[in-house]
Formats: structure tokens, sequence, C-alpha cells
């Protein structure tokens, strides 16, 4: 298999245990992943024989900005699961980065890094 990695996907949302990541949201970074047969674009040259990336970079950014949840390890799953949907996708590395999150005396990031395959 071959893989379309997509990096530095940024949307606001309000997921999150504090009740103040839930009311005032925060920034979340997503790299992907993509497992996809590859050969026949690779002959064919016609986008229907990919994957569409504006399709996957949308679909990242509304999850994680409609969707809510309490831990990023759900939120990772959701756009996993997501993705998943498309067709041409056999599998998905999600690696979701909480830039800054409220904890006291830590200025680093979280990041979930989970892979899912279809079936």
């Amino acid at each position: 298999m071959d893989i379309i990695s997509i990096r530095d996907i940024r949307g606001y949302g309000y997921t999150g245990f504090l009740e103040e990541e839930k009311v005032l949201g925060q920034w979340f970074e997503v790299d992907l992943e993509l497992e996809v047969d590859l050969a026949s674009v690779g002959v064919s040259d016609n986008l229907e024989d990919s994957v569409d990336y504006r399709q996957v970079i949308e679909l990242t950014k509304a999850t994680i900005t409609n969707d809510r949840f309490d831990l990023v390890e759900r939120l990772a799953a959701a756009i996993a699961t997501k993705l998943l949907a498309i067709e041409k996708i056999q599998s998905v590395r999600v690696c979701l980065t909480k830039p800054h999150p409220p904890i006291p005396d830590f200025s680093g990031s979280v990041v979930i890094d989970i892979t899912r395959k279809k079936g």
C-alpha cells in the first residue's frame, strides 16, 4: 500500500475534560497518514482513482469543530472512523496534538497517535 500524508490541519474545537475547555474551546492540530492504493492513479492521472485531499481536510476540521468529547483520545478515534468511511482509504494514522493543555506548570503539548484499519 501507498501513503498520502497530510500535515498541519488546524481546527478550533471544544473537546476537553475541564468545563472551561468545553466553553472556551482551544486549537487542535492534526497530521494524517492515509493508506491508499495509488497504483491506478499513477497511470490514469484521474482524481477519481485517488483520495481528494480537500474532502479529507474538510472532514477532519469539521470533526474538530462540531463534535464535542471529554477526551482527545475520543476525538482522534472519531476522525479515524469518519476517514475510514471514504472508500479508497484502507487505514489511517491520526496524530492529534493539543498544543496548550490547561495543566499547571506545563508548557508542552499532548499528542494522541492512533492507527485504525478497515474491517
